[in-house]
C-alpha cells in the first residue's frame, strides 16, 4: 500500500512540474479612449449601449470590461471617425458577430420567434384560460338552499 502511495504522490509531482504554467490573457491597449469633443461622445455612448458585448452577454459594449468589448469600443470609435453611419458601423458588427451583437435585433424572418413568440404564448394562454373558464361554467346553475326565507 505504501508503494502505491509513494508512485501516486511521485506522478503527481511530475504532473505539477512538466505541466505548463497557466497562459494568462494578454492585456488589451488600457489606455482611456480620448474624444474630440462632447458631441463626438455623446454618439458613441449611445450607439455602445445599442450593442451587446460578444463575450459577456448580458452587458451592453459601454458597461463591458471584458478585453474583446475594449478592443471593439475602440473599433466602433474608429469607424466613427472614419465616417460610417451608426447603421453602417451596426451592419459591419453584424456581419462579424450576426443579429446577436444588436441589443433590439431587427425584425426579420429569422427573429420573428423572438419579436411575436411572446404575444403567440400569451394569446395561447388566454385561451385556455377562456376554455376552461367555459367548460366549469357550462355545469349546473347554482340553486339556493331551501332553507333559507328571504326578509327584506
Amino acid at each position: 500500500m505504501r508503494r502505491w502511495l509513494l508512485a501516486l504522490c511521485l506522478c503527481f509531482a511530475t504532473l505539477a512540474i512538466a505541466a505548463p504554467p497557466p497562459v494568462s490573457q494578454p492585456l488589451g491597449d488600457a489606455r482611456p479612449l480620448v474624444f474630440r469633443d462632447h458631441a463626438e461622445e455623446a454618439r458613441f455612448r449611445a450607439l455602445t449601449e445599442q450593442l451587446r458585448c460578444v463575450m459577456c452577454q448580458n452587458q451592453s459594449l459601454a458597461d463591458s470590461n471584458a478585453l474583446i468589448a475594449q478592443d471593439l469600443r475602440r473599433e466602433v470609435l474608429g469607424l466613427m471617425r472614419a465616417g460610417k453611419s451608426d447603421e453602417q458601423i451596426k451592419q459591419f458588427l453584424v456581419e462579424r458577430y450576426t443579429d446577436f451583437v444588436l441589443y433590439q435585433p431587427r425584425v426579420a424572418p429569422t427573429t420573428w420567434l423572438l419579436w411575436f413568440g411572446p404575444l403567440l404564448l400569451l394569446a395561447a394562454g388566454a385561451f385556455v384560460v377562456t376554455s376552461i373558464v367555459r367548460k366549469h361554467g357550462r355545469g349546473a346553475p347554482p340553486t339556493a338552499p331551501e332553507n333559507e326565507s328571504q326578509e327584506w
